[in-house]
């Protein structure tokens, strides 16, 4: 009667993301204006003591990011789980092998992502805990958002890592469902750039090298996903924002 909430709710969760790739984005363009000087010597010659340079605004951002990009993550691992399980797949062979059996298709591509994900989840709390005073405690609350960002990185890196495996599994499953429907447009822009470096795998080959062509083509899909689309606004600073991210 209704699709699983990865797939149905798909709009929200990702809409939730771009959401605080906006905030975020709003965030480092305030920051990177800032004055950060201390003290501040304003155009009338007066000097100030302040505290811009204090790195709250971005720690909370990175963890901001790292939180919701996470769900990328997530969302994505149930879908790919469905389109390799039989029992959810809607008549595609176990694994997306088309020679289920004698071939085990992407199931070695899920244990990847598995990996991948549980780094992930690993990164996810907050980086800026854990004040430590110093200075004769005249520095005694620190944003620690040095630590935010470092994490931040590592979780774009095994989000990229999952979102690798889902598209390199939906390419499969398109290539196995056009005798019965042709993609979308859009859908049909993107497997072809996906399969531009990436063939099909009827028999069983390694996949770490699919995946990695598909993560170095991450941009390249945003894009060409993003012109193929209609649009109902303009989503350019926010596609922009992902790209930087991805």
């Amino acid at each position: 009667m209704q699709d699983a909430y990865c797939l149905r709710c798909a709009p929200q969760v990702h809409g939730a993301v771009r959401d605080v790739l906006g905030f975020a984005t709003g965030v480092i363009t305030i920051e990177l204006g800032a004055v950060v000087d201390n003290p501040v010597i304003v155009p009338d010659g007066e000097v100030m003591t302040t505290g811009n340079f204090h790195g709250e605004p971005l720690a909370f951002a990175a963890d901001m990011l790292a939180m919701a990009i996470s769900e990328l993550a997530s969302i994505s691992e149930r879908r790919v789980d469905r389109m390799l399980d039989p029992a959810f797949s809607r008549g595609l062979p176990p694994f997306l092998a088309p020679g289920a059996g004698t071939n085990s298709g992407f199931m070695l591509a899920q244990y990847n992502r598995c990996l991948a994900g549980q780094r992930e989840q690993g990164t996810r709390a907050p980086g800026q805990r854990g004040h430590h005073p110093t200075s004769g405690k005249q520095e005694d609350h620190v944003s620690m958002g040095w630590t935010s960002v470092r994490k931040l990185r590592e979780v774009v890196a095994n989000v990229r890592a999952c979102l690798a495996v889902e598209i390199c599994c939906a390419a499969q499953g398109v290539d196995l469902r056009i005798p019965v429907a042709s993609p979308s447009v859009p859908l049909q822009a993107v497997h072809a750039l996906v399969r531009s470096s990436v063939p099909r795998m009827d028999v069983d080959r390694e996949v770490a090298a699919q995946l990695a062509a598909v993560d170095t083509l991450l941009p390249e899909i945003c894009r060409v996903a993003a012109e193929a689309c209609p649009r109902s606004g303009d989503s350019s600073g926010l596609l922009r924002a992902a790209e930087k991210v991805v």
